[in-house]
Order: structure tokens, then sequence, then C-alpha cells
């Protein structure tokens, strides 16, 4: 059953709420119980659906119009989250992704939904544990990149120094208790001794099994065996060490996992049944099993792995430099343009400007006529653009034969009024007199 531990499946609640449900059947529990992984994996069982009660088949609708719903607020999220809230969500073309359940009809479950769902969790386990195992391996792969890389930056002494701090530490590590096979006889018997307290003389596989079969369902699930190893595990790894690496201790764990499950599940539905437990603990590799090799006696990747993963980070350098390099040229084409748009904003700005002081020069100006006018007569507004001429200067508009005298204008002006042309005594600075 894998309703007792968590898969690691992102429809893992999914997956064990169905079989929980199903299991409330009776003569569905009995045809879980009774058949063979093989024949699960073909199908034969999903077609045991027809028989199970009314009552357990709502409740199954129910669980996959849930899950369905879930399923579309999960891509609506990641839509949003990438940047098409505008766009229409295609929730149908979407769910096909999702190889578990039967999309085109999201309102029941029926037999091939459990079909679906039996084998797309089949599969997905088998490939789970191969990814955990590629994700260890550049992990591995990365650490000692880096540590080179981290040696190329030191002088010839530095270097020397960490080089045999490295070597030290992987002495140290290397420096632990025998480690006993995974699965056999000497394992379980320290276990049961350390951890429950009982004479090793007095081993029995039968109570043991039943002292470790933590919700008591007649199986060791994944987890149920892999805590069987944490007495072996401190053996090697202490998370106070320096020396000690906490990833590496959980890929020995997921390693050891294995090898039990390759030994003892004969049929491969990862569960140990306590029949498959007891035929396992009278072979000789139980009673009389190999020396296992940890971690550090087993590189996880080879040579040629590691050129090929260190070419592809050279790669990704070479993408990533490039793409800088592109950004840091449209940042410098966006600066220009920046440049321009300002000139041209303190050019506008400059004349606009002088438009406005030529404005006020002339209404100055037109003020100034108004003063010297006669009580009670207007002088008329400056027709056109006026240019003033500098003081002593005549207007010899009168004498240019294409100039028009402004002969109402002079009419205005009082006979006996001074020369505009020429400064007045009391518009003189103080000590300056004017000359005749």
């Amino acid at each position: 059953s894998y309703t007792s531990y968590d898969t690691g499946l992102h429809y893992d609640r999914y997956l064990r709420e169905v079989i929980d449900f199903l299991e409330k059947d009776q003569h569905f529990r009995e045809k879980l119980h009774n058949t063979d992984m093989e024949d699960i994996k073909m199908g034969k069982l999903a077609k045991e659906l027809d028989f199970v009660s009314h009552h357990v088949r709502t409740q199954l609708d129910e669980l996959k119009r849930q899950e369905v719903s879930r399923l579309r607020t999960l891509i609506k999220a990641k839509q949003d989250i990438e940047g098409g809230n505008d766009m229409a969500v295609d929730h149908q073309a979407l769910l096909k992704q999702f190889e578990y359940l039967n999309h085109m009809n999201p309102h029941t479950f029926e037999v091939e939904d459990l079909d679906r769902l039996i084998k797309s969790a089949t599969n997905d386990l088998e490939n789970y544990d191969k990814e955990r195992h590629e994700e260890f391996k550049k992990y591995e792969m990365t650490k000692d990149h880096e540590r080179r890389e981290h040696l190329k930056t030191l002088d010839d002494e530095g270097r020397m120094k960490e080089e045999e701090h490295y070597e030290e530490m992987k002495k140290k590590h290397a420096d632990h208790p025998k480690v006993n096979h995974p699965g056999s006889q000497n394992q379980f018997k320290e276990v049961w001794e350390e951890a429950d307290g009982l004479d090793p003389e007095d081993f029995d596989p039968k109570t043991f099994f039943k002292l470790h079969d933590s919700n008591g369902d007649g199986f060791f699930d994944e987890q149920e065996l892999e805590a069987l190893f944490t007495k072996e595990l401190e053996k090697i790894y202490d998370p106070t060490n320096e020396e000690d690496d906490m990833v590496e201790m959980e890929e020995e764990r997921l390693r050891m996992r294995e090898h039990v499950m390759n030994e003892v599940d004969t049929n491969k539905d990862r569960l140990v049944s306590l029949e498959e437990f007891l035929i396992a603990t009278k072979k000789k590799e139980f009673l009389e099993p190999d020396s296992w090799e940890t971690l550090e006696q087993n590189q996880a990747y080879t040579d040629e792995e590691m050129r090929e993963f260190e070419e592809h980070l050279a790669q990704q350098e070479e993408d990533l430099n490039q793409k800088a390099s592109d950004l840091q040229k449209q940042r410098d084409e966006l600066e220009r343009q920046q440049e321009q748009l300002n000139s041209q904003k303190v050019e506008l700005q400059q004349v606009q400007s002088g438009q406005i002081l030529r404005k006020m020069y002339k209404n100055v100006l037109y003020s100034e006529l108004l003063s010297f006018s006669v009580e009670g007569n207007a002088i008329p507004e400056p027709q056109g653009e006026y240019h003033p001429l500098p003081l002593g200067h005549q207007d010899m508009s009168q004498n240019h034969p294409g100039m028009k005298q402004d002969n109402h204008l002079q009419n205005q002006i009082p006979h006996n009024t001074q020369d505009l042309s020429q400064p007045r005594l009391q518009d003189l600075p103080p000590g300056h007199q004017a000359v005749p």
C-alpha cells in the first residue's frame, strides 16, 4: 500500500486518498492484497472498480473533481507568475501533461482513471530514485569543480595548504567503525541490541519485523526500511564534523534501501511483506554477507561525466557572458538616446527662453513709450516685431525709402518734447553731462 508513507510524488495526496477510499470496499481490498504486482501494472486491478460500492464511487468522483480543480488552480497560478495574466488559459490543453488522470472527463472517477493512476505512480516511483541519484551526482561534481576553481585563485603556498587540508578531511571521514551489510543478520542484530535493548542471542526475525513495522500494516515500506539504517549511518556521518557531508549521508541511506529492496522485495511492489522478509533471513546473503562498500569507496561520477559537466558549465558561462554583453550594449544605447533627448530638451528650453525675453523686452519698451504720451492720448501698440536702437542713435526710418513714418505717432508728441533719440539729462548718471 502507498498510503503508509509519502511517495514524494506531486500527486501523493490524491494517490493515497484514492487508495484509502478503495480499501474501505471489502471486495476491492481483497483483490488488492491478492493480486500480483505485474497484474496490477497490466491494469487487471483497475477493472475491479466496476464492482466497488456506489458510496465509494461517489467519494472517488468528488476526489477527482477536487484534484482537477487543484490542478487548474496551479496552472492559473503558474500563468500569473510567468506574466500571462491577460492570456486566456486553456485548462484542457494544459491538463494533458498530468497523465495520472483522464482530463477529458473531469467529473467522474472511472476505470481509466484508476488504471492511469496505478501506471503513473509505478513509473514515476521507479524514476524517482534515478532522479535523486542524478541530482546527487551533479551535487558532487559541482562541489569538486568549485574546490578546484578555488585552488586556481591561490598562490603556491595557499594551494598546498588547501590540498593538505582536503586530504586530511578525506582521511578523517574514512576512519570509522566497520559498516554492516544493509539488511544482513549482523546489521539487524545491532539494531535489536542497541535500539531495541534486547539480547542479540535472542534475535528473532519475526519479532524484529513486528517491532519495526511502525504502522502495523504487515509491510516494511521504504521509510520504515530506511529507519533501520540510522545506526549504520551514524558510524560514518556526524553533523558536527567538518569532514562529514549530510547530503552524502542521505545518498548512502538511499543506496542501502535500494540494495535491500532489490534483494528482498521479490514482487517489486516497493514494499517488504513479512513473508518476503522471513524468506530473506534464510538466505546466505543474510547470514554470511559480503562487506559493504560505502559511498567514499564508490565515486558518484566518472572522469568522462566530470569532463562533460565542466564543458556544460563553461558553455553556460559563455552564454551568460554573451547575454550580459548584449544587455550592456542595450544599456549604452539607451543612455545615448537619453543624452540626445536631454540635449534636445535643453535646446528647446533655450529657444522658448529667447522668445519669452523678446516678448518681455517689447512690453517694457511699449510701457516707456506710454510714459511719454500726453495725458488722455493713447499711443497705439507697435505693429510687428520691434528692435530698439542703442542710445545716441537717431531713427533713420524717415530717410529710408523702404520704411514708412508713422505721422500719427509724431502728431501725438508735443513739439517742445526733447528728441527721444537723445538721452535726457535726468537719465544720465550723476557727474555726467550730455554732449551737445
